[in-house]
């Protein structure tokens, strides 16, 4: 069986010439880029209401790099961290930092300082670009790892909101712990300075590193994924494609962008799917996007409403309020014509009650990975997507499909997704071995999970071969969990498995193996019993980011399953984690009978 093509197949020449910002902000005309009103915002903040043009943009980012490369003298192949919400400023420190030259490190805001630290050491990070809020956290994980001092930590905002508009923008910050340097005064500081860098250049350029983007793989901790200039370019033009952006002849309604569009920009940007897609492809699609700190349900439908949304990128969970929240219903939404749903698989009874609740909606699913650097498939806005369906695959991206005796499946057989095209990451940064596992030769990429196509080419994800959960489309690492429970002192093994959940998709269920000691006292006594399961529960929820969390509680267990060479047999965990859900939703059956 041939390999599995895109239903656009014509080969496109994507550009290895240029960077990043040199592709979105220096050049205004591409054959696929959407056109964009004249004077339109690019960037709006969704509270305030401040806004950033292209000219303004462009400025911000000039001004930056020369405060940021007199300050700390940024050369390229430096790598800088940021740990912080969405912020206008956000994008600005990216692009700054990449016509430096310098790699960018994004790193979830809710960390804790112990997983921020791992990912500082991880990277070599010089500098640390965080919020008033993660201050706190981001000065701890910079002094456990005695990376750098607290001088090479940048504010993107004021830590009390502002009382007066000279207040918005501080020189800089004062804190308990000392005076750092803000984004704004960095940017003030560059219109002092000329031009004292030189923006790399070249005719491969692009294949310099952009992102060191975090990811669990397939096993194991959290690895740093190598994603170059052009792997984000080509994904960008690659959905552009798939979505007939500029193709001439479409009504307005089949049309994916018009000009003057707006798109909510509420997914993290630290995470591939709101840095790709809800940030960079937006903007070249000629978009507004309207920067939304922190995700909160009605805050998010009022937006919509005030800010003229018609662009949607979503997870399940927010699907699932949107379908479920009574108050949807005093919102109207009807100016929505697109919803994309990503990061982790939606289930077909939600998909048609999102359906119904807004039948002039376009939505769909798609599907993509960090080591992706995005969108491998997605549905096509100018046709009804096929629930339960990922999509298409899109333009320049093969896909096989492997089974367990390795042979290559045919239509309609599942097996492992193998996927390639240009927009796949170059490796795992200073890890070979799990390099060689995933990125294997001939460009092909392993994805870990199990998959089949229809002789229509829609391809479905039908489990995780991995061992990687999804917690409301974060990757949770099983390993991660069970190396933190295994040094608490009560416990003596530990094993981590997914729970179906109908808010997050999955959650982490604990089987622990407790010493001899403890074990007698819980066994003596229920009330103990469960302050064990507290005390653990905490002891992964006082260290671990909260998507983390051991939602789906603790069982203690005799042994956790493995095999002769030491590994987990995840399997036989799934099945008795399986029978527990069963006994607990009988347990709640009852107690409702009564």
């Amino acid at each position: 069986m041939p390999d599995f093509l895109p239903h656009h197949s014509v080969p496109y020449p994507f550009p290895r010439d240029l960077t990043i910002p040199q592709f979105i902000l220096d050049s205004d005309t591409h054959p696929l880029r959407p056109s964009r009103l004249a004077n339109s915002k690019w960037l709006v903040d969704d509270m305030s209401g401040r806004a950033y043009g292209i000219e303004e943009i462009r400025e911000r980012v000039e001004r930056l790099a020369r405060g940021i490369r007199e300050r700390w003298g940024v050369r390229p192949g430096d790598v800088a961290c940021l740990y912080s919400a969405n912020d206008l400023d956000y994008p600005i420190v990216i692009w700054a930092l990449h016509r430096l030259g310098a790699i960018v490190s994004c790193a979830n805001p809710s960390y804790t300082h112990s997983e921020l630290e791992y990912q500082l050491k991880a990277t070599s990070s010089k500098l640390l670009f965080t919020s008033s809020a993660s201050l706190p956290t981001a000065l701890k994980a910079a002094s456990s790892a005695a990376l750098f001092a607290p001088s090479n930590i940048i504010v993107f905002s004021p830590v009390l909101p502002p009382r007066s508009p000279a207040e918005c923008f501080p020189a800089s910050v004062q804190t308990e712990q000392g005076e750092f340097a803000t984004v704004q005064s960095l940017i003030d500081r560059g219109w002092d300075l000329v031009q004292n860098y030189v923006e790399p250049r070249g005719e491969i350029i692009g294949d310099s590193i952009a992102f060191l983007s975090f990811s669990s793989g397939t096993t194991g901790l959290p690895k740093a994924i190598a994603i170059a200039h052009r792997n984000l370019i080509a994904n960008v033009l690659q959905v552009a494609m798939h979505e007939r952006a500029t193709e001439r002849g479409l009504r307005d309604e089949d049309r994916f962008a018009l000009p003057g569009d707006a798109c909510m920009g509420v997914l993290p940007m630290y995470h591939i799917y709101g840095l790709v897609m809800n940030l960079h492809f937006v903007l070249f699609c000629g978009m507004t996007l309207v920067v939304c700190p922190k995700f909160n349900f009605q805050n998010m439908l009022a937006s919509i409403v005030r800010h003229h949304i018609t662009h949607l990128y979503i997870v399940p969970p927010q699907v699932v309020m949107l379908v479920n929240n009574p108050i949807t219903k005093q919102y109207d939404l009807g100016h929505v014509r697109f919803a994309m749903v990503g990061a982790a698989p939606l289930s077909k009874e939600v998909t048609e009650k999102f359906k119904a609740m807004f039948p002039r909606m376009r939505m769909g699913q798609g599907y993509g990975m960090t080591e992706t650097c995005t969108i491998v498939s997605k549905f096509l806005f100018q046709q009804e997507s096929v629930n339960g369906s990922a999509g298409l695959l899109i333009p320049d991206t093969i896909a096989r499909i492997v089974k367990e005796d390795g042979s290559v499946a045919d239509y309609g057989e599942p097996g492992e997704l193998w996927v390639k095209g240009p927009q796949m990451a170059l490796c795992y940064a200073n890890n070979k071995k799990a390099t060689e596992e995933t990125f294997l030769p001939e460009g092909w990429v392993r994805t870990g999970d199990e998959a089949l196509m229809t002789k229509e080419g829609n391809l479905f994800v039908v489990d995780r071969l991995k061992e990687i959960l999804k917690v409301n489309g974060y990757q949770v690492a099983p390993a991660e969990l069970e190396g933190h429970l295994i040094v608490h002192p009560y416990v003596q093994d530990a094993g981590v498995v997914g729970i179906l959940d109908e808010y997050k998709g999955e959650v982490p269920l604990g089987f622990v193996v407790l010493e001899p000691s403890v074990a007698k006292r819980v066994h003596s006594s229920p009330s103990e019993l469960e302050k064990v399961k507290s005390e653990l529960k905490k002891w992964v929820a006082d260290n671990k980011v909260r998507y983390k969390h051991l939602y789906g509680g603790v069982e203690f267990v005799e042994a956790v399953p493995k095999n002769p060479s030491g590994k987990i047999l995840r399997r036989l965990l799934r099945d008795q984690a399986r029978e527990i859900v069963s006994r607990r939703a009988e347990r709640e059956q009852t107690k409702a009978r009564l």
